[in-house]
């Protein structure tokens, strides 16, 4: 603020030290005032008349009398205050909005200039992306600078990617800014057993500003329009919100119309088509156990896995199929030589926030010609043999770690010949590519169950996994070697031996705004975090 006073004029500047008490005297207080408020609300706020007038000529392109315009003819301007009026609107807008209410406490002509809409309809559109006409807003009274600082401003610490804690079936919400409104979107996997169609997507609620006293909160839950609902921002990275009116919720019908709305909604088909006694009961204990919540929801901030160019594929979001359970997400990463699928929507068995598959890109496995591999005795053979070899290669490691140990020597971080971890999951890939053709062709084993027999027959290159099984209620969890199939930049795939099964995943192609994580520690901070929450 020092800096911008000594450019406005009204206060020392280098070389004038001396003079600078004498010019504040002559300027007057009037000039010289600071404003003590920081908030973007109040950035431009205030004023009288007078003010309000200069305001308008600002917006309007008139100029300002003649006590601010530029300095007498034959010098430059030796302040901003003698700039012209129209020049301090393009530079005050070129500034991020959380920097003008410093900006206003320099003095009341600053505080005069930050009251032009014009300031402020520009920090919407760069900062949030606002392309309405803002102008409309004038018919209801509330300002862009308004809209700025009791909606963007306000709520910008929601936006992104979230994970409502919904128990085991967790979820992805987004909010963004849509129009004039703050919405927070639930993603949802497309029916079962489609996994290559786009995601469905509802509202769960929205903000907007109705008046200029502040912004309004809506719950859109349920099937009667919006109603009243309330957001509280916890704590950083943690927001839950409250449904002030679940009436709202309520069907005429009772719950069993609830219910059939919801399996329409979420199945797409009615109980009476679902053969199966156990994905029965699976669905009706969903219904029951997530419509308690009545969209009062706490949420946890996630975001997407920072990419790397020697990664296998580009990581990000994925929908997958889980036998009775349906389709679920799941967040493909890569950490050096592993690959981890971490659940953000679960299951009883497998919670969301945890672990399902992991890859080993150290040790990619070569499948058997096309009728060998129908045979599914054939495929455990390869993959267990790995298993073996990868037990080995750790208790090589161990015996080397325990014998430099021993000798007083510091361990090497990567190990020796044929360690796993020797090199990079990158470079792994990269030399079973250079040996293996682009392509080749894939089935799966006589006996495997899929859900999806519409899966590529072709695939790129094949890893050795892990899957993570349990019994309901995540009871004695154990992770079973499987097989991870690549089959293109979008789909992947992963055999359960154990289980018999195969699961597709495609990517999900939405390009979410607001969802980058800061840092690759952060991101690992965040699958730490919701591991442990899931657990």
């Amino acid at each position: 603020m020092a800096v911008c006073a000594r450019l406005c004029g009204v206060g020392p500047a280098r070389g004038c030290r001396r003079r600078g008490a004498a010019r504040e005297q002559r300027r007057g207080a009037a000039d010289s005032e600071p404003d003590t408020d920081t908030d973007p609300e109040e950035a431009g706020g205030g004023g009288v008349t007078e003010d309000d007038e200069a305001a308008e000529r600002i917006e309007g392109g008139r100029p300002l009398p003649p006590s601010v315009e530029a300095g007498p003819a034959g010098r430059a301007p030796l302040s901003l205050l003698e700039l012209p009026p129209e020049l301090l609107v393009q530079i005050f807008g070129s500034l991020p909005g959380t920097d003008l209410p410093s900006l206003a406490r320099v003095c009341t002509t600053f505080r005069r200039i930050l009251r032009t809409d014009t300031i402020w309809r520009r920090r919407c559109r760069e900062e949030y992306g606002v392309c309405e006409n803002l102008r409309k807003l004038e018919i209801t009274g509330v300002s862009c600078r308004d809209v700025y600082a009791k909606l963007l401003h306000r709520y910008r610490h929601i936006l992104g990617l979230w994970q409502p804690d919904i128990g085991p079936y967790g979820g992805l919400l987004n909010v963004v800014v849509d129009g004039l409104f703050i919405i927070g979107w639930m993603y949802l996997p497309p029916h079962d057993p489609h996994v290559d169609d786009p995601m469905r997507f509802k509202p769960l609620f929205r903000i907007h500003l109705m008046e200029r006293k502040c912004a309004t909160v809506e719950c859109m839950y349920g099937h009667k329009g919006p109603h009243n609902g309330h957001i509280q921002i916890v704590k950083k990275d943690e927001f839950s919100t409250k449904c002030n009116q679940t009436d709202h919720h309520r069907m005429s019908g009772g719950r069993q119309e609830e219910f059939r709305t919801w399996l329409r909604e979420e199945w797409g088909r009615t109980l009476e088509d679902i053969f199966h006694e156990h994905m029965q009961e699976l669905i009706l204990m969903k219904f029951i156990y997530t419509s308690q919540y009545d969209n009062c929801l706490t949420y946890r901030r996630i975001y997407l896995p920072p990419s790397s160019p020697n990664d296998l594929i580009q990581p990000g979001l994925f929908k997958g199929t889980y036998g009775s359970h349906g389709l679920e997400i799941v967040m493909l990463s890569f950490h050096g030589n592993k690959a981890k699928g971490t659940k953000i929507t679960g299951d009883p068995n497998i919670p969301a926030g945890q672990q399902t598959v992991e890859i080993d890109l150290a040790h990619p496995l070569q499948l058997p010609d096309i009728e060998n591999l129908r045979d599914f005795s054939e495929l455990s053979r390869i993959v267990l043999e790995v298993q073996e070899q990868i037990r080995r290669e750790e208790q090589e490691r161990e015996q080397r770690q325990e014998e430099e140990e021993h000798s007083q020597q510091p361990a090497s971080p990567l190990g020796g010949e044929g360690a796993e971890g020797e090199e990079t999951g990158a470079g792994a890939e990269g030399k079973t590519q250079d040996k293996a053709p682009a392509s080749q062709p894939f089935v799966l084993p006589m006996g495997v169950i899929s859900r999806n027999e519409d899966y590529p027959r072709t695939c790129r290159i094949c890893f050795y996994g892990t899957g993570l099984i349990a019994g309901h209620g995540f009871t004695s969890p154990e992770r079973t070697p499987g097989v991870f199939v690549l089959f293109d930049d979008d789909r992947f795939g992963f055999i359960w031996l154990e289980l018999k099964s195969f699961s597709l995943y495609s990517r999900i192609k939405v390009s979410f705004q607001n969802a980058q994580a800061p840092s690759r520690e952060a991101f690992d901070e965040m699958l730490k975090n919701i591991q442990s929450l899931a657990t």
